[in-house]
């Protein structure tokens, strides 16, 4: 199996450079403005783009996240019109990696072989499902997998060597290191205990290690770049579609614009980032 992810990786790899990997919330604050942000991205320098699907209970994201969701919600997005805007983006874009990325109720509640065929169908690359442990792979995990989509599990500062051959076991496309405990948003990454995690969880995975949570200006994204296969980056991106919208949701100014402004900049400090050579 390969996947858009597996041949942008290898792409970025050969060339020597990081990946940028931006997300944004689908349906927020509605799914024509969602759609024109998820346009934006490649044009603003995004390699992959993680997609969010909005949920009621996001227990593993902070405020501003949790807040995109349910101005989404509130929008009238749902996992059926999430799989729709991948379609929709796709009539324009094939090459871009999309990760949806959120929690398992709405893709149980959509039937898990419905949901791979649907999504399949959609031109979805990757899955990030936070709530479902290795544990539980053959829910979801191992399907995917077969249906051709990667299936991405995220690591973090408190995964251990002993958990992680487990967490690595099925995964695909590429690792998530979260480069803090806690939920997104919450605080700014500490870049320079990234290096190392990122060596440890490669002494035992040809993966790329793609890193997260925390990430806000260019220069966290080349110090991070510098040592990480990729950058993720999320809130700051949710943050910059609340902050172009009035009380009442009202936009204030273009929150594509707004959005392709940040990205460029954050693109900028990842392509300036060269991937130190393999030892």
């Amino acid at each position: 199996m390969t996947t858009r992810i597996d041949r942008c990786m290898a792409k970025l790899k050969a060339e020597g450079r990081p990946a940028l990997v931006t997300y944004f919330m689908s349906g927020d604050p509605d799914y024509d403005t969602a759609l024109s942000i998820m346009k934006a991205l490649p044009k603003a320098g995004s390699d992959i783009i993680e997609m969010g699907m909005p949920f009621s209970d996001p227990m593993a994201d902070g405020p501003a996240i949790q807040a995109a969701g349910l101005r989404a919600l509130k929008g009238g997005q749902t996992l059926v019109k999430t799989l729709e805007m991948a379609r929709d983006f796709r009539a324009g874009d094939d090459e871009t990696p999309i990760v949806l990325m959120g929690y398992y109720n709405p893709i149980y509640s959509h039937g898990v072989d419905r949901f791979l065929a649907d999504a399949k169908a959609s031109g979805i690359d990757g899955l990030i499902v936070v709530d479902l442990p290795p544990e539980m792979d053959e829910e979801l995990c191992i399907p995917a997998v077969k249906a051709g989509i990667n299936f991405i599990r995220l690591a973090t500062p408190t995964t251990d060597d002993k958990r992680l051959p487990k967490v690595l076991q099925n995964t695909s496309g590429f690792v998530y290191y979260v480069s803090m405990t806690g939920i997104t948003g919450s605080a700014l990454a500490d870049t320079a205990k990234v290096a190392p995690a990122v060596t440890r969880i490669k002494s035992h995975t040809d993966l790329p290690v793609c890193v997260g949570f925390g990430v806000k200006t260019a220069e966290q994204a080349r110090v991070i770049g510098a040592s990480a296969d990729g950058v993720v980056v999320g809130t700051a991106i949710v943050n910059a579609v609340a902050n172009v919208l009035g009380p009442k949701g009202e936009k204030t100014a273009d929150p594509a614009e707004a959005v392709a402004t940040l990205v460029s900049g954050l693109a900028q400090g990842v392509h300036s980032a060269r991937l130190a050579p393999a030892e």
